[in-house]
């Protein structure tokens, strides 16, 4: 076959508001920037946005089998910031992700991890134990791992809306510069993709 007439790589954003692009129009949300990206760069990819703002691991625990049709090669799990924010034991946000870690592999679907970091309000011991979740799992299960989310957009004013938090255009795209070269090379290792010169 032809690389022209291979089937796109289907990936689903599993997410929160971060991947929902909360306040964004749909074009400027996270998925929709990653599959601009990716194609840019020569990767036939289609990108679904099954992001929930709000949302939390239980919450894309138990909409799993809905948001991840059958056909889907990869799936970028991005949840724990609304556990963290509202101070859940991180035991349980690790036992759901393990769980829809382990119902996606069951699959034969590609799970990448999105790490989270914890805000201070919590003390030192819970963000040790929040932030452990993540490459813990990604051990376990041998998945692949981008450790901080939202890696040079936390904090910074010029990338975030008005509430500190949640990513603007800017950040949306800053997110998108760092992540997007990890997964090129997650689709080149664990799916055979292979990017095809711009024509």
């Amino acid at each position: 076959m032809h690389a022209a007439e291979a089937k796109p790589v289907s990936i689903v954003a599993l997410g929160d508001s971060l991947t929902a692009g909360y306040q964004l129009p749909a074009a400027e949300a996270f998925p929709n920037v990653l599959q601009a990206r990716l194609r840019a760069d020569g990767f036939s990819v289609e990108v679904a946005n099954a992001g929930v703002s709000g949302d939390t691991t239980a919450g894309g625990l138990a909409r799993l089998d809905w948001s991840v049709p059958d056909g889907t090669d990869l799936v970028i799990v991005e949840l724990g910031a609304n556990d963290m924010l509202r101070g859940a034991p991180p035991a349980d946000a690790a036992q759901a992700l393990s769980r829809i870690t382990e119902r996606l592999q069951a699959r034969k679907i590609v799970v990448v991890l999105a790490g989270m970091r914890s805000i201070g309000n919590w003390g030192d011991s819970y963000r040790a134990e929040f932030e452990a979740i993540y490459p813990d799992l990604a051990k376990r299960y041998d998945a692949p791992f981008y450790p901080f989310f939202l890696e040079g957009v936390a904090g910074d004013r010029a990338l975030t809306q008005q509430d500190g938090m949640h990513p603007n255009r800017a950040g949306v795209e800053k997110i998108v510069a760092g992540f997007a070269p990890f997964l090129e090379t997650v689709l080149t290792t664990r799916l055979g993709a292979r990017a095809q010169a711009a024509k």
